[in-house]
């Protein structure tokens, strides 16, 4: 009985020798994907409006409802953001995935992008930057605070104004976002968003009663 103790503790052993030496250690580094790549629209009164690309991007508040951006001081946008204090967020979906890419690689100081890349600016409530009409989804943003912390300063906006493309509304008023084929960035690569797995609070639902659909946080 010994013995064969002693052998399957050996084989445990063994076995987690080969998980560990299944896993690569890399040097600390940004490997949160999937993330939102967003184009964020920006405007000097008095000169063109900007497009950059940000894939730093994310909520972080609920009530106020809060998000953030990250952006390298030597973008041609950084300035102007932090002068301005205002932004607006455009979702992307597949049909501008070549427009989003030109605005993350080509500067403002040299191109205009909502020319060259044939988008249509539209004015806001709430802030003066325009947003991008051929995105589904607008998110007005005023800064309330800038945090610098390295290579990226991070913009904490409140969200003060949203306006949405009525084609993606049905005829009960309900908005269908999903529908509008999405994009998220992983790796240097973007992605349409697919196949649906589920919806918040399916894991835990009763047989024959829907999930509300409101997300609690914990």
């Amino acid at each position: 009985m010994k013995k064969k103790e002693t052998n399957e503790y050996r084989k445990a052993k063994e076995n987690i020798k080969t998980v560990k030496n299944s896993r690569v250690s890399w040097k600390p580094g940004n490997m949160l994907y999937p993330v939102p790549a967003v184009m964020v629209s920006c405007q000097r009164e008095g000169e063109k409006p900007n497009i950059i690309t940000v894939a730093w991007a994310g909520t972080i508040c609920s009530t106020p409802a809060m998000l953030s951006i990250s952006i390298r001081p030597e973008r041609h946008s950084y300035k102007i953001i932090k002068e301005t204090r205002e932004f607006v967020v455009n979702l992307v979906t597949k049909d501008l995935v070549r427009a989003t890419d030109y605005c993350g690689v080509k500067s403002g100081r040299e191109v205009d992008k909502f020319s060259e890349m044939r988008l249509t600016p539209c004015s806001l409530e709430h802030v003066k930057a325009p947003g991008i009409e051929e995105s589904p989804v607008n998110l007005a943003c005023r800064v309330v605070e800038i945090k610098p912390l390295g290579s990226h300063d991070l913009f904490l906006a409140e969200v003060v104004g949203v306006t949405v493309n009525s084609r993606y509304m049905d005829e009960k008023g309900k908005f269908h976002l999903n529908d509008a084929g999405l994009i998220s960035y992983s790796h240097g690569e973007y992605f349409e968003l697919g196949k649906k797995l589920g919806s918040f609070g399916y894991s835990v639902k009763k047989a024959g009663k829907k999930p509300s659909g409101r997300r609690k946080n914990k």
